[in-house]
């Protein structure tokens, strides 16, 4: 479990194209500080498994599953990335319960700068915008983030300084692809709520 508070921007540093897979190798000296074969590490919001670590660098295997339900396949060498530990027990949950599982892939739409912030607009694919609601949490590319305004087909946030100048976010532009996961408490009620309304499942 994650909670959407980015460690580091991380950098790619090598892909190579596995057929059905790729393998990842990155750098980002604060995540791979005690990793070991099977840890998992947030890469852009989501949970992949370290295969090889060595110095300051961890490689991972993307299957073609995850390159086609996310924005990895995107990535190529020199892709800046958010990088985030797992939760520990007994930490604090800074951001939100977030699983690292993508639930689609939205596209920065625009970009409003103000005096001490930016709004940032982001489509919003089929299937995904019931689950996304005003003031709820959304995670974005990994990121834990506030949601300012739900529309139909689309959603904004408002990124403070910090959040600009750490994560991808502040070197993304429109047209660009991020990666999306809903606040998993959502699917759950909308699960139950089917099961005991009797209503048919989507």
């Amino acid at each position: 479990m994650f909670t959407g508070i980015v460690e580091e921007l991380g950098e790619v540093t090598a892909v190579e194209n596995l057929g059905d897979a790729s393998r990842f190798r990155l750098r980002g000296p604060v995540v791979t500080d005690g990793a070991k074969h099977g840890d998992s590490i947030a890469v852009n919001g989501v949970c992949l498994t370290v295969v090889e670590h060595e110095g300051d660098e961890f490689t991972a295997d993307v299957m073609a599953e995850t390159l086609d339900r996310s924005s990895l396949g995107a990535l190529g060498v020199g892709s800046r990335v958010n990088l985030e530990r797992p939760t520990a027990v007994g930490d604090r949950l800074g951001g939100h319960i977030v699983q690292g599982h993508v639930d689609g892939t939205g596209e920065i739409l625009a970009r409003t700068p103000s005096e001490n912030w930016e709004i940032v607009k982001i489509s919003l694919p089929a299937g995904v915008a019931r689950y996304v609601v005003e003031k709820g949490s959304i995670t974005v590319d990994g990121i834990s983030l506030t949601v300012v305004e739900a529309g139909a087909a689309h959603f904004t946030v408002s990124l403070i300084p910090t959040t600009l100048a750490l994560t991808t976010l502040g070197l993304k532009q429109p047209g660009d692809p991020v990666n999306l996961e809903v606040d998993i408490v959502a699917k759950y009620v909308e699960r139950l709520l089917a099961t005991t309304t009797g209503g048919a499942e989507r």
